[in-house]
Order: C-alpha cells, then sequence, then structure tokens
C-alpha cells in the first residue's frame, strides 16, 4: 500500500506540528506523508497566521476551478486539510489590513467575528468553518477536503495532552482564548514556549495521549470523525 498523501494549509509551524502528531493517532500504522503549504513561504506576500490561510483561500477562489481538490498545486494528494483556530472566530477581516476589509464586503464572505458564547465550542467552531468555506468561493471544498478547526488553539490539543484534566491551565479549556498564550509562562519544568521545537519536542504525548485530548476537546472529536469519514483507519 502507497504512503497516503496529505496536504495541510495551516496558519503555521507550531499547527503542522500538533496536526501532524494527531494523524499519527487517528491512523495508527497506515503510512502517511504530511505536505504544509505555509502560505508565508509559498506565498511570503500572504504573511503568516490565519491571514495568510484567508489570502491563500482567496488565491484559490480566483483560480477560476470549480473544486478546491482541482486546484493544481493540490493535484495528487489524497486529501486536503485547511487549519484554522477557532480563535479567529473572535478576530475582524480589518485585522489584516484596509485591503482585506473592502474584499470581504465586495466578496460577501461570511461576518468576523462570527464567535458565539463558549460553551459549548462546536457552534463557534462551525459558523468559523462556514466563513473559511466562504473565502474558497468558487473553489468548494470536495469529497477531499476537512476542516481542522481546533477550540480555541491547537495549544489547547497539545495542553490536552500534557497535563491531567485537573491541571489548572485547563480550567476553562477549549473557551479559553489565553491558554495557548499562558503555557508558555508556566512553572519551570511544566511550561512551552510557542515554537515549532518545543512543539515537536511533545509531540508524541499528543499522539499517545489522543484519547484524552478528545476526551477534553469536542474539536478535536470532530475533526477525527470529519477525518475518518473520508479516509477510514486501516
Amino acid at each position: 500500500m502507497s504512503d497516503l498523501r496529505i496536504a495541510l494549509i495551516p496558519e503555521g509551524t507550531t499547527d503542522y506540528e500538533v496536526i501532524n502528531a494527531a494523524l499519527r493517532a487517528i491512523l495508527g500504522n497506515r503510512p502517511f506523508v504530511l505536505t504544509a503549504f505555509y502560505p508565508e513561504k509559498t506565498q511570503p506576500e500572504f504573511g503568516a497566521g490565519w491571514g495568510g490561510v484567508l489570502k491563500w483561500c482567496n488565491q484559490a477562489a480566483e483560480s477560476g476551478y470549480t473544486s478546491l481538490e482541482s486546484y493544481p498545486v493540490l493535484s495528487g494528494f489524497d486529501l486536503v486539510i485547511i487549519h484554522a483556530d477557532a480563535d479567529v472566530a473572535s478576530k475582524r477581516y480589518g485585522n489584516c489590513g484596509p485591503a482585506i476589509e473592502e474584499l470581504a464586503i465586495r466578496r460577501a464572505w461570511g461576518a468576523l467575528p462570527c464567535a458565539v458564547h463558549c460553551p459549548p465550542p462546536l457552534p463557534t467552531v462551525e459558523c468559523l468553518e462556514r466563513t473559511i468555506t466562504g473565502w474558497l468561493g468558487g473553489a468548494i471544498p470536495g469529497k477531499q477536503t476537512v476542516f481542522c478547526i481546533p477550540s480555541k488553539s491547537t495549544g489547547t490539543w497539545l495542553a490536552a495532552a500534557c497535563f491531567p484534566s485537573t491541571h489548572r491551565i485547563l480550567r476553562d479549556g477549549e473557551c479559553d482564548l489565553g491558554l495557548e498564550d499562558r503555557l508558555s509562562t508556566l512553572k519551570r519544568d511544566e511550561k512551552i514556549k510557542k515554537t515549532a521545537a518545543q512543539y515537536r519536542a511533545k509531540a508524541s504525548r499528543v499522539t499517545n495521549n489522543w484519547d484524552s485530548v478528545k476526551s477534553l476537546c469536542s474539536s478535536a472529536q470532530r475533526f477525527e470523525a470529519k477525518f475518518l469519514s473520508i479516509i477510514p483507519a486501516k
């Protein structure tokens, strides 16, 4: 059996590490190759973070292709994952500059902010998924595209893998907008800085403790279910 080929459009490198680790848990022994299309690297003018993902999606929309899977850069992949943290639902288009704010009005993109009361976290996740679908315009996601929207960030998934459920950092869990930032302020033996190297060093815990992550994070459960509806584990 050939390796499963998965394309990922993430906000950044730390997100790649967490999502890659999650996929190792979901797919078990099934081999796969995860290729990241970082917007700030493949298209430097896009910048990093959710704004880079937005601009990448808009470029796909402007390509004229009728499905995301037919977009040439994604040809040859078995699955496409588009990532954005759920905290984006609390942002404004103006955060990406006046040109994007104007484009959002002209293209009638879904409203930002679109966050709703949390808990529960999933209504905000679902709202942001609809908004991102709007960014893609006519290049609609097909049967081989899945959204990965951790609430409120991939840092929450990492924390759920690294600490017991009773740890204070997980008190508000998926509804805490500041959780990821506070990981770097914990005591010395618990501190996790938001760098690719530190997230990579902890990534095996996401794989090994994926059941714990799912028990604490409904967004992780949702991602796994959607992923497996497209690519069943073997």
